[in-house]
């Protein structure tokens, strides 16, 4: 039976209705202009579904898309290699890898006003090939991916908006704050802040968040709003740039049938607006199902299916496939992509051989239903179809595309801004401030008023002082970009900001803690342990301390960065810190030639002698015996280091401080790319 595909056409032309007066002043003006001719009278834009008006409020903000895109993908192929040890390689055998094919020759197209949906088991390619028509997905893809017919470009990616099916949100931000600071960092500066923040509350209100805009996110450690909510929001942060080409990966994953129904509702609300829509979806209720437009069947990578959501069922029927139940079409399609048949035998009664045979049988057969019924006609009218009719301003278009939405400096307040309020309950938590307090009270009490005499014990307080400010701050920054990683993949991907821009706004947003807590804490501890009590000698001291933990923040950043893993992360610094603490000059004064060299990598070997050097002068003397007055320099402990060249520490220090974090910027930079 010969299928029609008419879901591949383009829908009629028809004029867009005009929205209501109240709904104008929430949309920045920008994203309210409706599409315009080209300059050059070429091929009009074309709205495939105009807009409605809310009947329930006049303060709608889904809008026209104003540059609709006809997404079309053409026998797509995505491989990659894997690779396995062997038996053999235990003892110095070699790796060997096989191509694995993710995808293979898949091939759509989806109008503005379309929702496709994309079904098929796990593991059968629905989220490599959403990732691909996101312009995101590297590595052997080959096929034809063209949006108008144009290849991927930067103003196709302005105008998509990618929803993960994970939400990936700050925890500690309000739904409010979240929307508020990706509109800043998406919409253009020619926009201004309350116009943004006027679109923000009507996604919001669209959204139907209102009852949560102030409440907090939420995390693994402390409830926030529900999933359905979160979802939401996650949905709202593409709504904001009101994209014409909006992917969702499975954006009904984990949901109760309710919420996902709003959830969809609110997709296709905004299919409604001439956007085209692709998801990724597992297994849809019946409901759902039927607000698709077009579904794409994957099974093992391979395309079974493809066309219009309504006809689905009629063309597993005429060919072969057809159910004697009342099913949700669904379960079926999904039933099919697994390789079983509509009514299957009972399990029980099949070995495990037969039944592998079985499915392996009925993939056979609806691959070969597939290049017979869909795939030669599937072709013949992917040429035939003009995309022309949805139409860039092209001239506008490459103009745009050569720049970012907002200037580098514009990006670097918003995400200080934003990293200051995500951290304001993390970095002044009672827990650490504690730990600080009681370590430097502790530390005072154990060091009180030490006389002058006892020059072992004065000088092990400066040890302590270089050892626990040089490892502190390390193992804090460690975490840092791990943590971060999938934010920054997922804005990087979204085109939000330079990379510099978030790297020095996330460095300079740390600074308040990083010195206020040692602050506080060589204040307490030296003036109880009756250090040179000269308030020059202070300051310098604690000039040096926070020079030490700015210079140890910056080696865990680079470790965090380089290995973007927690643990192992971790595990290099404890490595790091027992090194640099035996060789920082205290423990060991004779250091064997052929290893000396490691103490000249410690900083905390550098900030000794430094606090060394502002505590005693060359001149300085103690009471080594009663009646007897020794050099300071003398004294072993201190000639093994020494106290000359002090401005060469300082300089050795800055390098380290601007080789770590340029080596975590551009580890950064590998990461992301």
């Amino acid at each position: 039976m010969a299928m029609s595909l008419h879901a591949i056409a383009p829908k009629p032309e028809s004029p867009p209705s005009t929205p209501s007066p109240e709904a104008t002043p929430t949309v920045p003006p920008e994203m309210s202009q409706p599409p315009q001719p080209p300059p050059d009278g070429g091929a009009k834009v074309v709205i495939a579904y105009p807009v409605q008006p809310n009947s329930n409020s006049g303060q709608s903000i889904i809008q026209v898309a104003t540059f609709p895109i006809s997404l079309k993908f053409e026998e797509v192929v995505y491989k990659v290699k894997v690779e396995h040890k062997g038996w053999p390689s235990c003892w110095g055998g070699r790796w060997s890898s096989r191509e694995k094919t993710i995808l293979n020759g898949v091939s759509g197209m989806v109008c503005p006003g379309e929702i496709l949906a994309m079904l098929g088991p796990s593991g059968s390619g629905k989220t490599t090939l959403l990732t691909a028509l996101g312009g995101r997905l590297s590595g052997k893809l080959s096929g034809k991916i063209t949006y108008n017919g144009q290849p991927f470009s930067g103003s196709v990616k302005r105008r998509t908006g990618f929803v993960a099916q994970d939400d990936v949100l700050y925890p500690h931000l309000t739904v409010l704050e979240t929307l508020f600071f990706t509109a800043l960092l998406r919409l253009p500066g020619s926009i201004t802040r309350d116009e943004k923040l006027r679109h923000v509350e009507g996604v919001i209100a669209e959204l139907g968040l209102g009852h949560c805009r102030n409440s907090m996110i939420g995390g693994p450690l402390f409830r926030g709003i529900s999933g359905g909510e979160k979802k939401r929001v996650s949905i709202g942060q593409e709504m904001i740039i009101n994209p014409s080409l909006l992917l969702l990966d499975e954006p009904t994953s984990g949901l109760d049938s309710t919420t996902a129904q709003k959830i969809i509702n609110t997709v296709k609300k905004l299919a409604a607006g001439g956007r085209t829509i692709v998801t990724t979806i597992h297994q849809p209720s019946s409901r759902l199902y039927h607000t698709f437009d077009k579904v794409v069947l994957l099974s093992e990578g391979s395309p079974i299916y493809y066309g219009p959501a309504s006809t689905a069922l009629d063309y597993f029927s005429s060919v072969g496939f057809s159910t004697s139940m009342t099913v949700n079409p669904a379960d079926l399609l999904l039933d099919l992509a697994n390789g079983l048949g509509p009514d299957p035998k009972n399990p029980i009664e099949q070995h495990g051989d037969s039944m592998e045979q079985e499915k392996k049988s009925v993939r056979e057969a609806l691959l070969s239903a597939y290049d017979k019924n869909i795939s030669t006609r599937l072709k013949a009218e992917l040429c035939t179809v003009d995309v022309n009719s949805y139409t860039f301003l092209k001239g506008h278009d490459r103009k745009r595309s050569r720049q970012w939405c907002t200037s580098w400096w514009h990006q670097f307040q918003v995400l200080l801004q934003r990293g200051l309020r995500e951290r304001r309950f993390e970095s002044f938590n009672r827990l650490r401030i504690f730990q600080v307090i009681s370590v430097a009270v502790l530390g005072g009490l154990l060091w009180w008023h030490t006389p002058t005499s006892h020059i072992a014990d004065r000088i092990a307080l400066l040890f302590f002082f270089s050892v626990f400010w040089g490892f502190y701050p390390l193992y804090n920054a460690v975490f840092t970009f791990p943590q971060e990683r999938r934010m920054l993949l997922k804005e990087r991907n979204s085109g939000m900001y330079h990379l510099s821009s978030y790297f020095i706004s996330r460095t300079v947003g740390d600074l308040p803690l990083e010195l206020a807590l040692p602050t506080a804490f060589v204040f307490i501890i030296y003036w109880m342990g009756g250090l040179k009590p000269d308030p020059a000698t202070f300051i310098l001291s604690l000039l040096i301390v926070l020079y030490s933990v700015l210079v140890s923040q910056s080696l865990g950043l680079a470790f965090g960065a380089i290995l973007m893993d927690v643990k192992q992360a971790t595990t290099l610094a404890s490595v790091t810190t027992l090194v640099f603490l035996i060789a920082g000059g205290y423990y060991i004064q004779q250091i064997p030639a052929f290893i000396v060299w490691l103490k000249y990598l410690s900083y905390s070997y550098y900030c000794y002698r430094l606090l060394l050097g502002v505590q005693y002068g060359e001149d300085d003397r103690y009471e080594c015996s009663p009646g007897q007055f020794c050099l300071v320099r003398d004294f072993a402990p201190v000639k093994a280091v020494g106290m000359n060249n002090l401005w060469l520490d300082v300089f050795i220090m800055g390098l380290m401080l601007v080789g770590y974090r340029l080596l975590a910027y551009f580890a950064l930079h590998r990461v992301l790319r």
